[in-house]
């Protein structure tokens, strides 16, 4: 019996889905995504245990999106997150996937995001809301969000929620949305008050478990560019000073394999695009040009490149990042083969940071930022081409008749050789010049290094009147309870609505720990600074108003306080 593959298509997923994910390059599912999408189309509970990078968001939002009523200007998909980066992230993804079906409204809600924005996006009627449980509950409380007419709830990185605190928000949100709700609940590993609300909340959940089988190709190695400026210059820059038989670049949609192929060809490389649109005919005719030599740039799709062997590949470029950790490494993949060494590159926007250490956690591997190569590095390989380049030709048959050409030309002005072959040497080049200009950040002028300083000293001058307008709080939580300085901050930005700048130094002692909080928010603090809880514990703010104190300990579970 042959095993037939399974797609997204076979999955039944409607038609506007299926394109946005055709233009995306997603056509063969993941593993969790080939067990979850059919239970949550039918409407199932669903409890799914599988790691960050897995293709979870996917599994979830898609199945959603298929049975989400367009005409219902009400929240009909809740999304909960521990973290306000996770909640943009799988808000951007949904809306990715939702592309095409028209007025479907995706919201996020988090803390540290001013309140009148969200009140105003409120008002549009989103059918979708992905938010922190903090800010949702504070929005419930205000009840700025109706969640009457809710579908389906969905609960990512659970574990991540409890550790951070924030599982008894979830529990109080889930207790006041009305009964009949679908529920989905994912998360890395499934402990004990995770299965309890499991068990309260969910009706006779399907379980899912997913092992991740992926290894580590030790012989790729592996680098990111954070970017700024643009991207298509930045890849240009790296193409030039990097060293490869034949590159392959992954992008999302199609029309940026034909735009990116474009641009490279106009400046002399020797580039094709290859995606879903083009004809059987014209795919394989490009992917024999690349295998035989006569091409070097592939700008691919996923759904293009899936299935692609090329040995001659040692350089995999993630122009867009991948949706996930699983897609980045069959990405990858595709160098490194036969004993081989490969190289590969991403670039990441600021805030996908994130998927980085969910990939060398899953890799168990390093992966190294490296810098944009400088204007010195360009030219040094742009002048080591053009002496290939001469080397190659000394071998031409009619030099001798371009020395003739060159002896002979109606030249009105008496230019000597050494000129004449200097001006020939630029047009060569044409807008190419073989020695770029020194970079900026790199410029040792004098006056470079006094703006530094001016910008040193204004920094310290601000962070001591930073210093200046802060209070000092004790917390009565400390080492004892296994609490770090990560659990604190995320509790204070994410249910406390308070920016990060905002906080200054933690201290954390044995049975309790201090925190510097601004002045400026000191009112909206104490409104919202009650019924807190760090890993399940009641969390009590006082503030201490003489900053010089210190604790003595009468015992393990009671201590005096000492003014100085």
């Amino acid at each position: 019996m042959t095993n037939i593959e399974i797609t997204f298509e076979k999955l039944g997923l409607n038609k506007f889905i299926l394109k946005s994910l055709n233009e995306i390059g997603y056509c063969i599912p993941s593993p969790i995504q080939k067990k979850c999408i059919p239970h949550l189309l039918k409407g199932r509970d669903v409890l799914g245990m599988a790691q960050t990078g897995s293709g979870k968001t996917a599994a979830f939002t898609l199945p959603l999106l298929n049975n989400l009523k367009v005409y219902i200007k009400r929240t009909q998909i809740l999304i909960l997150t521990p973290t306000r980066e996770l909640a943009i992230q799988v808000a951007e993804a949904t809306s990715i996937f939702s592309k095409f079906m028209n007025g479907v409204h995706v919201l996020p809600l988090y803390g540290g995001q001013a309140y009148h924005i969200q009140f105003k996006n409120l008002r549009l009627g989103p059918q979708i809301i992905v938010a922190t449980p903090g800010r949702l509950l504070d929005h419930i409380k205000r009840k700025t969000v109706n969640l009457s007419k809710l579908q389906s709830l969905v609960i990512d990185e659970a574990d991540e929620m409890l550790r951070m605190g924030f599982i008894e928000d979830v529990e109080n949100i889930l207790s006041t949305i009305p009964k009949g709700y679908q529920t989905s609940l994912f998360s890395a590993t499934i402990p004990k008050r995770i299965k309890n609300i499991s068990k309260r909340f969910m009706k006779k959940p399907y379980e899912i478990t997913i092992k991740t089988n992926i290894k580590t190709i030790p012989d790729i190695n592996q680098n990111y560019w954070i970017v700024y400026g643009k991207k298509i210059d930045a890849l240009m820059k790296f193409l030039e000073s990097e060293k490869f038989n034949a590159a392959l670049i992954f992008v999302k949609t199609k029309s940026s394999t034909m735009e990116i192929s474009d641009i490279l060809k106009h400046f002399g490389y020797n580039s094709a695009p290859l995606n879903g649109d083009m004809s059987q005919n014209i795919r394989e005719q490009t992917l024999d040009r690349f295998k035989n030599g006569n091409l070097d740039i592939l700008i691919a799709t996923d759904i293009a490149a899936r299935g692609l062997d090329v040995d001659r590949i040692n350089l995999v470029i993630n122009y867009d990042i991948p949706m996930d950790a699983e897609s980045y490494i069959h990405r990858i993949g595709r160098t490194g083969r036969a004993g081989r060494k490969g190289k590969a590159l991403m670039f990441v926007e600021y805030r996908e940071k994130k998927l980085i250490k969910n990939i060398e956690r899953i890799l168990k591997c390093n992966i190294y930022e490296i810098k944009l190569p400088s204007s010195e590095i360009l030219s040094q390989k742009r002048l080591e081409k053009f002496v290939v380049k001469i080397q190659e030709n000394l071998k031409s048959q009619d030099i001798e008749q371009y020395k003739n050409i060159l002896l002979h030309l109606p030249l009105k002005n008496n230019i000597d050789q050494e000129t004449l072959t200097a001006i020939l040497l630029k047009m060569a080049q044409g807008k190419r010049p073989l020695i770029l200009p020194p970079d900026p950040l790199f410029n040792t002028d004098r006056t470079i290094h006094k703006k530094l300083r001016v910008i040193k000293n204004q920094y310290q001058k601000n962070y001591r009147n930073i210093k200046n307008n802060m209070d000092l709080y004790r917390i009565n939580i400390g080492k004892k309870d296994g609490v770090e300085v990560r659990h604190i901050v995320g509790v204070i930005i994410n249910s406390a609505e308070i920016n990060s700048y905002h906080i200054g130094n933690i201290k954390l002692f044995t049975y309790y720990s201090t925190v510097e909080l601004s002045k400026l928010i000191k009112k909206n603090f104490l409104k919202y600074s009650t019924n807190l809880k760090i890993l399940n514990k009641n969390i009590n703010f006082e503030m201490i108003k003489n900053k010089k104190f210190n604790y003595m300990k009468k015992s393990k579970n009671n201590f005096y306080k000492k003014r100085v």
